[in-house]
């Protein structure tokens, strides 16, 4: 019987075969699945965001929901509504389709800032408030939200609250160019996503998720994760640093790299390789740095490269 890592590394086989030649940001998205937490895709539009979120749900057996945002959704599209019941004579609630497991928040910077901030509590706190009463939702539960970096006429960009509320920032990118020839001898097929199915429940997802933290981080290793952290709080360039949400998320999602390696310890490369998607989006570059065209990507990789890694 195949052990549950075992299991993710079929998972990570069959998204790498449905989407062709993006195997690293694959590997994060399973990172930060398995560490609960949730994924900004920066990306332009027909690049497969939307059928890697599916994929990813069909092959952990997760129930899949998917809201298209506009600048009318209202917060209760999202949370569910109380509905009067004439029969039983008093409100009943009826769920909305952020009770699910993956939620895919389909171009979420093109929704007003009131239903933005609808998903904080449910990406932070795992839970709807409605009605004086709290309702929790399904665990596994994770955000994969998308945006378009180009288009900006109609959006509201999200606020840095919420910025730090998703552990990555990923982008798929163009498809190399054999990499999109045999996507397009795969079409020859049919979908992609057709006859996929499940390698993993659910339930095995949570008690990975519990394992997580018997994963060791040695001091050393702790101590360069936290330089990182405190280097773009000293840097000039930036007039907001990296929080204390962000280590901690930082060391969660070193300790699942490490756990899907088959390692009860973090190595320095994994927190090096995750600072890069894991720390740009949360840092807000000063005027001078950004009318200079600096980007806090830029920034991240030149404050990588000064903190020397440990022996």
């Amino acid at each position: 019987m195949d052990t549950a890592i075992e299991k993710l590394n079929q998972v990570e086989t069959e998204l790498n075969r449905i989407i062709r030649g993006k195997s690293e940001t694959i590997h994060h998205l399973l990172v930060a699945f398995v560490a609960g937490g949730n994924v900004l895709l920066d990306d332009v539009p027909g690049v497969g965001k939307t059928t890697l979120a599916k994929a990813l749900a069909l092959l952990v057996d997760a129930k899949f929901s998917r809201i298209q945002f506009t600048p009318d959704l209202l917060p209760a599209d999202i949370l569910g509504t109380s509905i009067y019941n004439p029969k039983e004579g008093s409100f009943q609630f009826r769920p909305g389709p952020v009770f699910t497991n993956i939620l895919l928040a389909d171009e979420i910077n093109r929704a007003s800032p009131r239903t933005q901030s609808a998903l904080l509590e449910c990406m932070c706190e795992h839970q709807v408030s409605s009605d004086g009463k709290s309702r929790l939702l399904p665990d596994p539960f994770m955000v994969i939200a998308t945006q378009n970096p180009i288009e900006f006429q109609g959006t509201y960009p999200l606020p840095e609250a919420q910025l730090d509320r998703f552990s990555m920032r990923l982008s798929l990118g163009y498809p190399g160019e054999g990499a999109e020839k045999i996507m397009h001898l795969d079409r020859r097929y049919g979908d992609p996503l057709q006859g996929l199915s499940a390698r993993i429940g659910c339930a095995e997802i949570i008690e990975l998720r519990e394992q997580i933290h018997s994963v060791g981080i040695e001091e050393s290793v702790l101590d360069y994760l936290l330089m990182l952290v405190e280097a773009t709080r000293r840097e000039p360039r930036l007039s907001l640093g990296a929080s204390p949400r962000a280590g901690l998320l930082l060391a969660d999602a070193a300790r699942a790299s490490a756990l899907l390696a088959g390692r009860d310890y973090v190595i320095p490369d994994e927190v090096r390789s995750l600072a890069m998607v894991m720390l740009p989006h949360r840092l807000v570059a000063d005027a001078k740095a950004r009318y200079s065209g600096i980007t806090t990507d830029a920034i991240v990789k030149e404050i990588i490269k000064s903190v020397k890694l440990p022996r």
